[in-house]
């Protein structure tokens, strides 16, 4: 339960990600928030109840193929 005031934002919550970080285990890519949401650092989460969120970082940039460069 979470202890924080205000309190964090349950797992079943849509801002669910805003919980605090309890633990964090950079080296391995991924902190567990205090509502039990596992968030990983491709912005992925598994939920308390085995729901998996996928990842929602925006695309990354498109760079220029050499067919898509025009030879002047």
């Amino acid at each position: 339960m979470c202890r924080h005031i205000p309190q964090c934002p349950a797992a079943s919550a849509s801002d669910h990600l805003a919980a605090h970080v309890v633990n964090s285990h950079p080296e391995q890519g991924w902190s567990l928030l205090c509502n039990g949401v596992v968030v990983f650092e491709d912005t992925g989460a598994l939920l308390p109840d085995g729901v998996v969120e996928p990842p929602h970082r925006p695309p990354a940039p498109r760079t220029p193929q050499a067919a898509d460069r025009v030879s002047a």
